[in-house]
């Protein structure tokens, strides 16, 4: 409890004591991967895509080892496998499993800050994620990089170096380079909880005034250990993955909001499972590869003068298995099809405000399973006011749709650690929808209401006297509140959040006594990041999550927990450029489990520097 009262203590002391007629000031972007944490870098290894997300007041990660090291990223109550990572105009999947959808061998220096799409923006520009998708782009390139080492308790490690460079080549042109390099290494914070991480990245930028094109290579190994990783049995269990990623992508922006933008990727992902360390083989030997080929469009165009705008996209991806244990189900190769084409007309009021009407649909389909078709539906209204600024509000109806992966599909449905079902068929999800989002008393407010309906979602069950866990399907109806509210001050920025869920569950005859997954979310859930600009060089970044947890028969941990990350930064007067810091993650030693049955990370601190240029 004490931590309870101190997160609470925190957040309203930082409310109180910031004056209201101070003035409102802007976040600067460069180097800022999200604006919604405190913590721009993790303790114990190098930044990733994931690294934002963490305590993103949208985004639920629940880790193993480490957010960086393996983390399932959920969104409004979903599963890992509802989520989808989208880079410029292709989203960038993973067929195997969802557990590995976030190993994206991309620098953050590269991307811009994440964007978490939901509803009506997840059915327009997601790909087989039902619940949501994080957007990334690409970032610009510019004469800058930097430098950065630190180290910390458990023998831990990280260095990470970036450098970018940018030339004028005429014509409004600017031909761009930028290549970074990243590692890590630690014995973990509990008993063969080690490991060991590279990066290695590199890409090309073409930008006029029009548009951005790059050309990107990356390549990450990740070995790392921990006990009860996917199983709930004690045993010191480790993986060995090795990523490559290549894209190219290339924006064209019209005005007036227009834009085409076109890209192509290639990923491949080997994976080497143990789950005894010890004795290697196992249980059978879980080793697997992967490759996706993916080609995405997606634009806007608004049609003469008439208030008419059409947004559309499309996307297609080819995948391919080979596994020493996926061999059950009916397929290791599939096709899969995504379109979209919603028309909008707006009109504009006669108190200045717009109305906003969207009707259209998608169209998902694969070679290997039934086609859906989904509706979009939204109506909005909105508002400009100069003196503050923009206010909207939603009603929305919209569906999207997904297949299984293949740990699922072609797991043995009879034994071993994972029972697979063959016969899973596609997930289809409604989404409806009311929001708003409206800056008041210098805040800036934003809110929902949703109700989902997820039909056949896959879900990994426990049942008592059965050793695999099993893939079972169940419909689940989701009912949900979010608001997000964030203000900026001369001295403070604070950024909070709460969500609010219930579920209601069947998984209809099949024996089910506990879920690692679907009924694995937070009943109400509190995030506030806090920067305090204590003058001189200095700030303190808090990042704190407090969660009330829906009780899982697996978990062994407390349900209820406060969750925080803190740092002490310095920009030094007498160098320019200089950071040092001092972090601690897990301020509070908790044993809290993100996932249930497996052992969370605990209270772990690092010294760092980072120098730019």
């Amino acid at each position: 409890m004490k931590s309870v009262y101190s997160f609470i203590a925190l957040a309203g002391a930082a409310s109180a004591a910031l004056g209201q007629s101070d003035p409102v000031v802007s976040l600067e972007p460069v180097s800022v991967y999200s604006m919604q944490v405190a913590n721009q870098d993790p303790v114990g290894t190098f930044a990733t895509p994931v690294s934002a997300l963490r305590y993103d007041p949208g985004v639920d990660v629940q880790a193993r080892n480490g957010a960086e090291t393996q983390a399932d990223v959920t969104i409004r109550g979903g599963i890992f496998e509802n989520t989808g990572f989208k880079l410029g105009a292709v989203s960038v999947y993973d067929p195997q499993t969802g557990h590995y959808l976030a190993e994206i061998p991309v620098a953050p220096a590269m991307l811009t800050a994440p964007e978490v799409l939901t509803g009506v923006d997840n059915a327009e520009q997601g790909l087989n994620a039902n619940v949501g998708t994080i957007a990334y782009d690409w970032r610009p390139i510019s004469n800058s990089g930097f430098m950065s080492a630190a180290g910390g308790e458990y023998r831990s490690d990280k260095e990470e170096i970036y450098q970018g460079a940018a030339k004028a080549i005429g014509g409004g042109a600017t031909l761009g380079a930028d290549v970074a390099f990243a590692h890590s290494a630690s014995d973990g914070s509990i008993p063969y909880g080690d490991h060991k991480f590279y990066r290695y990245n590199a890409r090309l930028q073409l930008r006029s005034r029009a548009g951005q094109t790059d050309l990107f290579a990356g390549y990450q190994s990740k070995f790392f250990g921990w006990p009860n990783l996917y199983t709930p049995f004690n045993v010191d269990e480790t993986e060995d993955l090795q990523t490559v990623f290549a894209t190219l992508n290339h924006r064209i922006d019209f005005g007036g909001g227009d834009y085409l933008e076109a890209a192509a990727y290639w990923r491949r992902n080997k994976d080497n499972y143990e789950f005894d360390r010890f004795i290697p083989g196992l249980y059978n030997p879980y080793q697997h590869t992967t490759w996706v080929t993916g080609l995405g469009l997606t634009g806007r165009s608004t049609l003469g003068a008439g208030g008419v705008v059409v947004s559309y996209a499309a996307q297609a991806m080819t995948d391919s298995l080979e596994s020493t244990s996926l061999v059950f189900g009916r397929f290791r190769h599939r096709d899969t099809l995504k379109l979209v084409l919603v028309p909008e007309k707006t009109w504009t009021l006669t108190d200045g405000s717009v109305l906003g009407v969207k009707a259209g649909g998608t169209y998902d389909g694969t070679n290997k399973d039934g086609s859906a078709v989904s509706p979009i539906v939204e109506i909005s209204r909105t508002s400009r006011d100069s003196g503050r600024g923009v206010t909207r509000v939603y009603a929305s109806v919209s569906g999207s749709s997904q297949v299984p992966s293949y740990t699922a599909l072609d797991s043995s449905p009879t034994s071993g650690l994972f029972l697979g079902n063959p016969n899973l068929g596609r997930t289809r999800t409604d989404n409806y929808e009311l929001g708003v989002s409206l800056p008041t008393g210098g805040w800036l407010v934003r809110g929902a209401v949703f109700w989902r309906d997820d039909h056949n979602l896959v879900d990994w069950t426990y049942t008592q006297g059965v050793m695999a866990r099993t893939a079972n399907a169940v419909d689940v109806k989701t009912t949900g509140v979010e608001l997000v509210a964030s203000r900026s001050w001369r001295w403070v920025d604070l950024n909070m959040g709460y969500t609010a869920l219930t579920k209601d569950a069947n998984y209809g005859a099949a024996a089910v006594d506990a879920s690692f997954y679907a009924l694995n979310y937070a009943r109400q859930r509190l995030t506030a990041a806090v920067v305090a600009k204590l003058g001189g060089g200095f700030e303190v970044r808090l990042d704190n999550e407090a969660r009330i947890q829906e009780p899982n028969e697996l978990r062994t941990s407390p349900s209820d927990v406060v969750l925080s990350a803190v740092g002490l930064v310095y920009h030094p007067v007498w160098m320019a450029g200089l950071e040092l810091t001092a972090q601690v993650d897990n301020l509070w030693n908790t044993n809290y489990q993100e996932v249930p049955s497996v052992p969370s990370a605990r209270r772990a601190w690092m010294l760092g520097a980072r120098y730019g240029w």
